[in-house]
């Protein structure tokens, strides 16, 4: 009687559980856990070898030169060719080449006693830090600038033709008739000259200021036939062949 007023105290659930059902709870609790453990073995693994992996990686260099352009410096050669062509972009062609010669011609020996500052300003811009350093010390030292104002010259330049050296890359000849107009004492004389003109360009990176990339790292020019012309009527040979 006791044990069975002890048993009606009991839950109804536990009341009428038996031994083997309590058995293959704890069976199904285990075999849950286990495949927790499986899963989370798996994915211990998983995170282990993912930082193997990138410990072993080459560290990424960034390289960021004066014009504030940043590239990825890598020990693979292919990664630094990818890097460089994301920077740079395309390489520069022939034409834009001749297209900068150009540029620089008749920036540099074409010029008004107004507009020589701004040119020759923009010409030095196109040039090497080292050939511009040169070019500015010999226009200080012969005072160029002084004497085109003090004489009222006035220069214009006629390209002919811009030819590659062969042999020699972003090496061109270039020859061109320049007329040089002199005022003296209100007297004007005209000096044309056929000229000879050398220049080697160098490749830098292309930037939003120098689109194709290049810099003027040699400059000489040869005279190759010159006249002077000091009568009264004054005729420009540039302006009449233009026409």
């Amino acid at each position: 009687m006791k044990d069975r007023m002890a048993r009606t105290d009991l839950p109804e659930r536990l009341q009428y559980t038996k031994y083997y059902e309590h058995d293959g709870l704890l069976r199904a609790y285990a075999n849950r856990a286990m495949v927790m453990a499986f899963l989370f073995a798996a994915i211990a693994v998983a995170s282990l070898a993912f930082a193997i992996y990138v410990r072993v990686q080459p560290p990424t260099v960034i390289r960021v030169d004066s014009e504030g352009i940043s590239s990825s410096v890598g020990k693979s050669v292919s990664t630094a060719v990818a890097a460089q062509v994301s920077v740079d972009g395309a390489a520069p062609t022939d034409l834009e080449a001749k297209a900068l010669v150009r540029n620089f011609l008749e920036h540099y020996l074409a010029y008004t006693p107004g507009t020589v500052d701004q040119n020759f300003a923009g010409s030095l811009n196109m040039m090497t830090a080292n050939l511009r350093s040169y070019t500015l010390g010999k226009l200080r030292d012969d005072d160029t600038v002084g004497k085109i104002k003090q004489d009222r010259i006035t220069s214009l330049l006629r390209i002919r033709t811009i030819d590659p050296v062969k042999g020699s890359p972003w090496t061109y000849l270039a020859f061109g008739v320049k007329e040089i107009h002199r005022l003296r004492g209100r007297v004007e004389s005209t000096d044309r000259i056929v000229g000879r003109y050398d220049i080697r360009l160098i490749q830098d990176r292309r930037s939003e200021s120098n689109p194709s990339g290049f810099l003027v790292a040699q400059f000489s020019e040869q005279q190759m036939v010159g006249e002077r012309d000091d009568d009264q009527l004054q005729q420009s040979k540039i302006l009449e062949d233009a026409k």
